[in-house]
């Protein structure tokens, strides 16, 4: 598929394709995947109920993480968005008016939409957002995405609506960077400097809700803000928000009517809402999810070891024991749809090898033994004990589990302390997010690689000005990435949302961020 067809698995994008819309105008096609929302204009009032992936640490933007599986709806509502993506990976503008370059990338123009306001009245101009992209990519922040701040040099404040950006490196496509990072969103540089705990119970944003109570470990409650600046969205007076870890909770609380939106990263829920006639929103995107083998220690830092697990397992079962058999697999890194495609699988199961490997290994004296490292939601659950089941039908590999919280994920990405965990890499366009999660020195590099092949070739695909520079540089990077192992696929991500059949408005962008201005109950 073309650049405006890249799915998640690179169908995703049309989720966002109601985005266009939200964004000033256009029309407003249904999600790219599954069945639509009730039909007619949008309804306001009501409240609508909404299970997450997780619970959040902190209300800070700069810590919550823009994508389905972290804080992604809930920063869309507290604090709006400057930019989204359509479903052919085009920049749509809400809170900015553009964000331009005219030397292919070097520097950018952002221009706000005049008159902004935060939901207590205060201004937000440029000043604000230069303070919060300053303050992401500061590694006292602890943000998950500072890598993506980073890639600023400097920036300087022209007038309260203009902010002129000059990057380290010529990056073309940045505003993809800005998008789907928490650097989307703009508080109040006023209470942020309050500090973490004021900050956390008296949030101050410009999204289209504000926060009204916080339990921990137990819900979220918003109200609608009347300085939102799209009026009049959002239609919905209230949302509440609480987290469902394990899928078939999340799906029979929504089936049953206890709630009216989950968002949901199973294949099996996706599936069984598709088949029940549930209104659906999928993104699917190139990459997928993976399991890194953190090469910076023993056993992973012995390229057999990586090798001999990635050879042992086989993707079918991993299906079927974690999605029955209902997900896409990730055999390549660009979906076929990707004018960055390559046919080239990722890996091959060939158990032989993998046996002989092992027994190499355990030749040496360093039979291979290690931790996979899995949240607590069921899907990662499933796939950690089958790869351990795969794994326990070879002789010297030992596995253990281990099982955190969603939230302590955030710590593990500094502490680095694991020797195998599930992570991802999804996206529509490339960059930034491949360079992301596999270049060295890049904080959300899980694996640990830092090969002087591969990052080049990352930044010259991150670089280049012509699809041919980009997809000669994306062979390399897969070609470096197949030699080396520092991961293996498991499944194309499948970002979705599901409603109950009164519900309308479901739209997502950049990483499965559902957009809660546009959603809507049909009484």
């Amino acid at each position: 598929m073309n650049r405006g067809t890249r799915l998640f698995v690179a169908a995703v994008a049309c989720c966002v394709a109601l985005l266009l819309e939200a964004c000033g105008g256009g029309s407003d096609p249904a999600g790219s995947a599954g069945s639509a929302g009730p039909s007619g204009e949008p309804v306001a009032g009501g409240e609508g109920r909404i299970l997450t992936l997780s619970d959040p640490r902190t209300l800070d933007p700069a810590i919550l993480g823009n994508s389905y599986a972290s804080g992604g709806f809930l920063g869309n509502a507290l604090y709006g968005t400057l930019m989204t993506n359509d479903e052919a990976d085009e920049v749509q503008y809400s809170m900015a008016e553009s964000f331009t370059t005219t030397d292919n990338g070097k520097t950018f123009t952002l221009k706000l939409r005049p008159g902004l306001v935060f939901s207590d009245g205060t201004p937000l101009n440029t000043e604000a957002v230069k303070f919060n992209w300053d303050r992401t990519k500061d590694p006292a922040v602890g943000s998950a995405h500072r890598s993506e701040a980073a890639t600023i040099e400097s920036s300087e404040v022209v007038d309260d609506v203009t902010l002129k950006v000059t990057l380290v490196t010529p990056v073309p496509r940045y505003a993809l960077s800005v998008l789907a990072s928490s650097m989307n969103w703009i508080a109040s540089p006023a209470a942020l400097q309050k500090g973490q705990q004021a900050f956390d119970a008296k949030p101050i944003g410009a999204g289209p809700f504000t926060l009204e109570s916080w339990t921990r470990q137990a819900d979220i409650r918003l109200v609608k803000n009347p300085r939102y600046w799209d009026a009049p969205r959002p239609y919905l007076d209230r949302l509440t928000l609480r987290a469902a870890l394990d899928g078939n909770q999340r799906y029979n609380t929504l089936l049953t009517g206890g709630a009216d939106v989950a968002i949901d990263s199973s294949w099996i829920n996706l599936d069984k809402a598709t088949k029940a006639g549930l209104s659906t929103n999928v993104m699917r995107l190139s990459g997928g999810v993976f399991a890194a083998l953190n090469m910076r220690r023993a056993p992973f830092d012995d390229i057999r070891a990586r090798r001999a697990v990635a050879a042992a397992l086989d993707s079918d079962a991993l299906n079927l024991a974690a999605y029955n058999g209902t997900a896409q697999l990730a055999d390549t890194l660009f979906t076929d749809a990707s004018p960055f495609y390559s046919e080239t699988p990722l890996r091959k199961t060939d158990k032989e090898t993998a046996q002989r490997l092992f027994d190499e290994l355990a030749a040496e004296g360093k039979p291979l033994s290690f931790t996979f490292t899995s949240s607590s939601a069921s899907e990662n659950r499933a796939i950690a004990e089958n790869i351990q089941a795969q794994l326990g039908a070879f002789n010297n590999v030992e596995v253990k589990i281990k099982t955190i919280e969603l939230a302590e994920f955030v710590q593990l990405r500094r502490t680095l302390d694991f020797d195998a965990v599930i992570t991802s890499a999804l996206f529509q366009d490339p960059e930034p997010r491949l360079s992301t999660v596999f270049a060295g020195g890049s904080p959300a590099n899980m694996p640990g690689i830092d090969d002087p092949a591969l990052n080049a070739a990352l930044q010259a695909g991150r670089t280049a000005t012509s699809e041919e520079q980009r997809k000669a540089a994306y062979d390399t990077v897969q070609e470096r990435l197949t030699e080396l192992t520092p991961m293996f696929f498991i499944a194309r991500g499948g970002l979705g949302a599901i409603s109950g059949k009164n519900v309308g408005g479901l739209a997502q962008y950049g990483l499965g961020s559902l957009l809660p201005d546009k959603l809507w109950i049909q009484p």
